[in-house]
């Protein structure tokens, strides 16, 4: 397709340049050979986490050890995350058969610097600090989800004098059975009703965005709506998948909870169950409805948000696991009433379960 449009246009051969996001696991073992298949136009990877996060847990849904923690627990240092990061790294570093090296260019910063001082200050300082630890394992730049954090960020590489780390001396790309089983590396970490509330909160609410005609939304879980110290993050697709996915994982793997919760009446080690699940839900969308027009617009608490509700339980619910969470979004986007967005959301998962059909037409329309 590039090298058409060059002739198209008449430009020279690997005019067309590109960066590759990595955020697929099976990317993961095809590093060398996209940069080969994109040839002269290839100039490096970026690496991302939710899509990333949410990859490996669609490759893993069949198999009942692999249970993912709490989100907040899975950064970039973590378990696979840190050995995907990692064999990026060492893919712009291995030199192809001329000779040539790419560009790492990190992942997504997703901050917004509006908050409190103090919140604004410590989020910055946890942003700087992400983009220093980038900067030293071998990144040349990031990317940011909010233009305010350009000049956050930027610093971190203007101080160091150099245009980029082409060529910088790492390991090269190792492909044994132990760095296979790295990509699925998980690491002790919590799993707690606070992260599960965490999670249905955001994917509620970006379920709810996105019924509104959002596609990118400032998310915070319900909790901390009027503490100006927990500041929003941008938030997109992949934020309300990964979470589904997650939650979707608790309660068909039967996950273990690593601390108790006295207010939810659950103790250390018992099982997140579906019953817990829809009891969490349902407390957690009774937050969104109480919640200020600023967090959650008056005009959707009857339409959109019971659909995203719904969209939820069901996701959750079908032993099934659906294949993106955006069918189901689309499926049901300029529906106003829970009535019929149940019948289409019910008509989606009924097809999937059957036969792995996926509806994707507008249902309008049909």
């Amino acid at each position: 397709m590039l090298d058409a449009l060059e002739r198209h246009l008449g430009l020279p051969s690997g005019a067309i340049r590109v960066y590759v996001l990595v955020e697929q696991l099976e990317a993961s073992f095809q590093l060398m050979e996209i940069r080969a298949a994109l040839g002269a136009h290839f100039v490096g990877f970026n690496t991302g986490r939710w899509d990333y996060i949410n990859s490996v847990s669609d490759a893993c849904a069949w198999d009942p050890a692999f249970v993912n923690p709490n989100i907040d627990a899975i950064t970039m240092t973590y378990g696979y995350m840190r050995v995907y990061e990692d064999r990026v790294r060492r893919a712009v570093n291995t030199p192809d058969r001329n000779g040539r090296f790419a560009l790492w260019q990190g992942g997504m910063e997703p901050n917004i610097p509006v908050g409190s001082p103090a919140g604004v200050q410590a989020s910055m300082a946890r942003a700087v600090a992400g983009a220093e630890r980038e900067q030293r394992d071998g990144a040349s730049g990031k990317w940011v989800a909010h233009w305010k954090m350009v000049h956050i960020v930027r610093p971190v590489w203007e101080k160091q004098g150099e245009a980029n780390q082409l060529g910088r001396s790492f390991p090269r790309l190792p492909y044994t059975k132990s760095d296979a089983d790295g990509l699925l590396q998980l690491e002790p970490a919590p799993r707690t009703i606070r992260g599960a509330r965490d999670l249905i909160s955001v994917a509620l609410q970006y379920g709810n965005a996105f019924g509104r005609g959002f596609q990118a939304a400032a998310l915070k879980p319900a909790d901390f709506f009027g503490d100006d110290s927990v500041l929003y993050l941008m938030e997109d697709m992949a934020t309300g998948e990964i979470r589904l996915s997650i939650l979707w994982e608790w309660v068909h793997k039967g996950a273990t909870l690593t601390a108790a919760d006295a207010k939810a009446g659950i103790g250390e080690g018992e099982r997140f169950t579906l019953e817990l699940c829809r009891r969490l839900i349902a407390e957690e969308y009774d937050k969104l409805q109480r919640a200020d027009n600023r967090d959650v617009h008056d005009d959707s608490k009857p339409t959109t948000l019971p659909i995203a509700r719904e969209i939820v339980e069901t996701y959750v619910a079908t032993p099934v696991k659906a294949p993106w969470y955006v069918d189901l979004l689309n499926i049901t986007l300029g529906v106003s009433d829970v009535a019929t967005a149940r019948e289409r959301i019910t008509r989606y998962m009924t097809a999937f379960s059957a036969d792995g059909t996926r509806i994707t037409a507008n249902l309008d329309f049909v």
